[in-house]
C-alpha cells in the first residue's frame, strides 16, 4: 500500500535533479494565486483546469515533471498527459518537496 502511495504522489525513486539537467520541464498546476506564492524556479503555470487547453505550450519530446501542492492535483495531471500522448510524465508531488530534491 506505501509503495502504490509513493508511486501515486511522486515516490522517491526518480532522480528529478538529473530529469531537469537533461531538459525536464516542469509543470505546476496549481492556481496562479498559489503559483504567486511560491514555486520551482523555471517551472511554467498551467492550472490543472486549463491543462487539457493548453497542452500545445508543452513539448511532448522533453521529459515533464508535474507538481502542486501536496501530489494529487499532479497525479491527475500526469494522467492526462499521458492520455494525450505525453510519454515521459512524472509526478512531481508537492512543489516544496520537489524544490528541495532539485537542491
Amino acid at each position: 500500500m506505501i509503495g502504490i502511495l509513493k508511486k501515486l504522489l511522486g515516490g522517491s525513486s526518480v532522480n528529478y535533479a538529473e530529469l531537469v539537467e537533461n531538459g525536464a520541464q516542469i509543470i505546476d498546476v496549481r492556481s496562479p494565486q498559489e503559483f504567486a506564492g511560491g514555486h520551482v524556479r523555471g517551472s511554467k503555470n498551467i492550472p490543472l483546469n486549463a491543462l487539457q487547453g493548453q497542452l500545445s505550450k508543452i513539448k511532448k519530446d522533453k521529459p515533464v515533471i508535474t507538481c502542486c501542492a501536496s501530489g494529487m492535483r499532479s497525479a491527475s495531471a500526469k494522467g492526462i498527459l499521458k492520455s494525450n500522448g505525453f510519454t515521459e510524465v512524472y509526478n512531481g508531488g508537492g512543489w516544496m518537496s520537489l524544490n528541495n530534491k532539485l537542491n
